[in-house]
């Protein structure tokens, strides 16, 4: 039970840290019971991703042929991973949030995806810590280093996007389907290409690309947040 109990600490650590360092940079703090909904949510709702990957592989398989195995590394099915991913996360805030009366703010829509994602990558990373766990504290360490900088960091920023382009819809109401494919859209193909640089290219070309994807990536929606927040602050929103 202890080690069980250390294992989802350990593999949970990284989804509180960055989710620590984005809810600070909220001026007025979100409900803790909403947050600790959406987070838990995050969690439980995350084997859907995998069920729907699996069933993509399978289907693929049938329809056209070759090993499933092989099939799970093809750029389709980063594609599909990614797009039921997103998914996935919207899914835990639009289940909990979008019709609360503590969602009053455009900027919201960011932290409480942000907060999906954080709960989604926490069961990824329990998930893939468990399984190196066996292969020592070093490779162990070096796994958890990788998911923190990341993977980890890869579902936040992609779930933020989203969340700005819902935001957006408190001014644009009227295109608010629209903003929100686009938004979707944006978060898949970035968490896609993500995805290609880790699984398609040398190890060392492979990190230098995500790293600079993931660096520009964060000063964007460092810049977005801010620029929401202050537009929050300034216009009554046409939408409550």
């Amino acid at each position: 039970m202890g080690s069980y109990l250390l294992l989802v600490f350990v593999g949970s650590l990284p989804s509180l840290i960055w989710l620590a360092y984005w809810l600070r940079k909220d001026c007025h703090p979100e409900p803790k019971v909403l947050i600790t909904k959406v987070l838990l949510l995050g969690i439980m709702l995350s084997p859907l991703a995998i069920m729907f990957q699996l069933l993509f592989v399978q289907l693929i398989a049938k329809m056209f042929g070759g090993d499933p195995a092989t099939l799970s590394g093809t750029p389709g099915f980063y594609l599909w991973a990614a797009a039921v991913e997103e998914a996935v996360k919207y899914l835990a805030v639009f289940f909990v949030v979008l019709r609360s009366p503590d969602f009053d703010e455009p900027v919201d829509a960011m932290i409480y995806m942000l907060t999906a994602a954080m709960g989604f990558a926490a069961m990824e990373n329990i998930l893939v810590i468990n399984r190196v766990i066996g292969d020592g504290l070093s490779a162990t360490l070096g796994i958890w280093s990788l998911r923190f900088a990341g993977a980890t960091l890869l579902h936040a920023l992609s779930s933020a996007l989203l969340g700005y382009f819902i935001a957006l819809a408190w001014f644009y109401f009227t295109n608010r389907k629209t903003l929100f494919a686009i938004g979707f859209a944006l978060a898949t193909v970035f968490h896609w290409t993500f995805n290609l640089f880790i699984s398609q290219m040398h190890r060392s070309v492979s990190l230098l690309f995500s790293t600079a994807l993931l660096m520009g990536m964060a000063f964007l929606i460092s810049v977005l947040f801010d620029k929401i927040k202050e537009r929050g602050d300034r216009v009554t929103p046409s939408v409550a």
